[in-house]
């Protein structure tokens, strides 16, 4: 099981704060970086800016969404980054969700699965250097006549890519995006992930997806998010009481009501009378209250918090879900020990 980390735009102590994390975890045999956008700081800058000050580590999206780029502004990034990296590029897709593209990014939410499934095919594309020749159902290149000047030409990218072949993950988290993400991505990006529900909620869709994989593609990568504080003596109730925050804002507020991907993954997950009160609860300005009913199975599940036994069955738990890829937050002090003691409990 590889190990990763995610950090934030903009953390506190600038980008001398967020290398120095970094280079800690390069110096502690971590394998990936993602770094997140949002409606934040854009996150190439801040990949060029990595891919300067490490060696060894890939650096990755975690997520660009499929709106506010074009797709061939996607492939030229992602190139881009590989290149400054020496071939350690990893794109991070998604859709993000409707307030924040259309109240943002001012473009309309729609055809969300469609968008990434021809983004995908256009980025291998291009850094195949094929001709910019595609007819999809979201995108067409070049414009077809009555569009535009009619000028277009189908056009090479000017450069060589390091790779022909940048690892794609997907950020994804309804069936008809999980099955896409099976078929074709390099990997899944899962968030807030119960391992124990993993194949209940997305067993079906990943079946699908898998059955039509090309087999040239590789074994799908997953991978999950943890808090990590391993020791006898290491008290979980403050990183429970974070994350139970957290959840709280995004089962109740990250998306209005009806279409709050968070809230139909917690309905998904059987907690449907416990999303619909949190949602209630934190849209009517309680949000301590929603905090509270965040059900305590679900925070636990995303924790590696406690004695080394404890963590070890739950990291088997991880590995039979299938996880390949753990993001590690270490909660519990030093970022070498942690992922050494880590290391060790995986073999």
């Amino acid at each position: 099981m590889r190990l990763s980390t995610s950090m934030p735009v903009g953390m506190q102590g600038g980008p001398q704060e967020m290398a120095k994390l970094v280079q800690d975890f390069e110096r502690a045999g971590a394998d990936a970086v993602w770094v997140g956008e949002g409606y934040g700081f854009d996150v190439p800058s801040t990949l060029g800016y990595l891919a300067a000050v490490t060696d060894r580590i890939q650096i990755g999206s975690s997520i660009l969404n499929a709106y506010s780029r074009t797709p061939a502004l996607i492939a030229q990034t992602a190139a881009g980054i590989d290149w400054l990296s020496g071939g350690r590029s990893l794109l991070g897709l998604g859709t993000s969700g409707p307030q924040v593209i259309e109240g943002f990014h001012g473009v309309p939410f729609d055809k969300p699965v469609q968008r990434i499934v021809e983004i995908i095919e256009i980025c291998r594309m291009l850094w195949r250097r094929e001709p910019s020749a595609y007819d999809g159902k979201v995108y067409k290149l070049p414009l077809p006549p009555g569009r535009g000047t009619g000028l277009g030409k189908p056009i090479k990218l000017v450069h060589h890519p390091v790779r022909d072949e940048i690892p794609i993950w997907w950020g994804s988290l309804g069936p008809k995006a999980v099955e896409a993400t099976a078929e074709l991505a390099d990997g899944w990006l899962t968030f807030l992930l119960i391992p124990e529900k993993l194949r209940a909620v997305w067993g079906d869709a990943l079946d699908r997806g898998l059955a039509r994989r090309d087999p040239a593609r590789g074994p799908l990568g997953i991978q999950a998010g943890v808090k990590v504080a391993i020791g006898e003596d290491v008290d979980p109730a403050p990183v429970h009481d974070a994350l139970r925050t957290m959840l709280a804002f995004y089962v109740g507020g990250m998306g209005a009501r009806g279409k709050n991907f968070y809230n139909d993954l917690a309905v998904a997950y059987g907690y449907e009378k416990e999303a619909a009160e949190i949602q209630d609860a934190f849209l009517g300005g309680r949000r301590a209250e929603a905090a509270a009913m965040v059900p305590t199975e679900w925070i636990e599940a995303m924790c590696l918090v406690g004695p080394r036994g404890y963590v070890a069955e739950r990291l088997e738990v991880l590995r039979e879900a299938g996880v390949t890829q753990l993001s590690v937050d270490p909660v519990g002090g030093d970022t070498v020990a942690t992922l050494d003691q880590l290391r060790s409990l995986l073999g």
